[in-house]
């Protein structure tokens, strides 16, 4: 090769490696993200627990029995007006009497001997009839409560002073068997 053919070819290279390092500049280097390392959830180890060969299925909880011993549902002198207390225990009776919803029930009036057999007698049906009313507007089927009135044949106190005849103006809340 002669002189001139070297410097030619020399620089020829020179331009080419010129451009292709120019063209390289101008390009912008692509660099992808390094993903953020994956973050393992630690899962605690599973207890491995030894079960018996049948499997024992778990028995339902008891059915709690429904207390249905009701007494003593106080009012007020000569009235159908339930006394305060009165509307806990009606509100206990609705509860339980809810949980045996075949059950019928007798609810028997009674009054202090104050006034007329005849007026005592029909005192205490209205009494019992109030019971109903309220267990009615509780949720509980009429057709399971039925009432009797005894008027002031059936005393549980002295009617010879006030906190007897008061403990006898009441209603009670009596199962049928």
């Amino acid at each position: 090769m002669n002189k001139n053919t070297r410097i030619y070819l020399s620089f020829a290279i020179a331009m080419a490696l010129c451009i292709s390092l120019n063209s390289c500049k101008s390009k912008k280097a692509v660099v992808k993200p390094t993903p953020a390392p994956a973050v393992k959830e630690e899962v605690p180890p599973v207890e491995q627990t030894q079960t018996a060969p049948a499997e024992k299925e778990e028995e339902p909880a008891p059915v709690e029995k429904p207390d249905l011993n009701f007494k003593n549902i106080q009012f007020e002198f000569n009235s159908v007006v339930l006394k305060t207390g009165a509307y806990e225990i009606l509100e206990k009776a609705s509860r339980e009497i809810k949980k045996a919803p075949s059950a019928k029930f007798i609810l028997n009036g009674h009054s202090s001997e104050e006034g007329s057999s005849s007026h005592n007698m029909s005192l205490s049906v209205d009494r019992a009839n109030a019971v109903k009313t309220y267990l009615v507007n509780a949720g509980i089927d009429a057709a399971n409560l039925s009432v009797k009135g005894f008027g002031e044949t059936k005393p549980i106190a002295s009617n010879s002073n006030e906190e007897g005849r008061a403990l006898n103006r009441r209603v009670e809340i009596q199962l049928v068997k």
